[in-house]
């Protein structure tokens, strides 16, 4: 699947320019290993599955180490295709679409955990956050399939991902976290729609 079309924001080019050495390292090491790049975006989709079962065991630092596995697959998935030169729209499809089932896991779980707690309005910013990054996703969706490109935004897939671990790992940190997330992620849908609009 194409490298980088990380369907939010390029996540495998900033990861390479952040972590140069250690992303060519690990690279280089999927590529001797074989593994092929659906395989890791599958992986990736079933190490989210693992995160929303530990934040609803209420193991907070073992769903972080799990997101960031995952977070790690998704990153490297497309870079490997490209290197082997398994770059397919098929990929990208696959990629795109369990990247929002992904989403769909993670802030379901976090809203049923947050809820269960007795925490509602954590809750409700965590649904909040639910609807709001998808429909970032579907303002892109939409608009390319009326020929509109669209790459800008607030708040994409890697940031949430990294604000995400953040509220995770760090105690205290997932309200401020989770009201990031809503805000921020209402403004790129707004950001976007209006691009959109422009454009068409």
């Amino acid at each position: 699947m194409p490298a980088p079309r990380k369907s939010e924001g390029a996540a495998g080019g900033a990861a390479q320019r952040v972590l140069a050495w250690p992303y060519r390292a690990v690279l280089a090491f999927l590529l001797w290993t074989r593994v092929r790049p659906y395989q890791l975006t599958i992986l990736s989709l079933a190490l989210s599955v693992v995160t929303g079962w530990q934040i609803l065991a209420d193991h907070w630092v073992f769903a972080g180490l799990a997101l960031l596995a995952s977070g790690t697959c998704d990153v490297f998935d497309g870079s490997v295709a490209r290197h082997r030169g398994e770059e397919k729209r098929s990929g990208a499809f696959l990629d795109s679409v369990l990247d929002r089932v992904a989403d769909m896991v993670l802030f379901s779980c976090l809203f049923w955990a947050l809820a269960t707690a007795g925490d509602r309005l954590d809750a409700a910013l965590a649904l909040v956050t639910l609807i709001v990054s998808l429909s970032v996703s579907q303002v892109r969706a939409e608009a390319e399939a009326v020929g509109v490109t669209l790459t800008e935004g607030f708040f994409q897939r890697l940031e949430r991902f990294l604000a995400l671990l953040v509220g995770l790992m760090v105690p205290g940190m997932m309200r401020p976290v989770l009201v990031a997330l809503a805000v921020l992620g209402a403004l790129t849908v707004l950001q976007r729609g209006w691009s959109a609009l422009s454009q068409a």
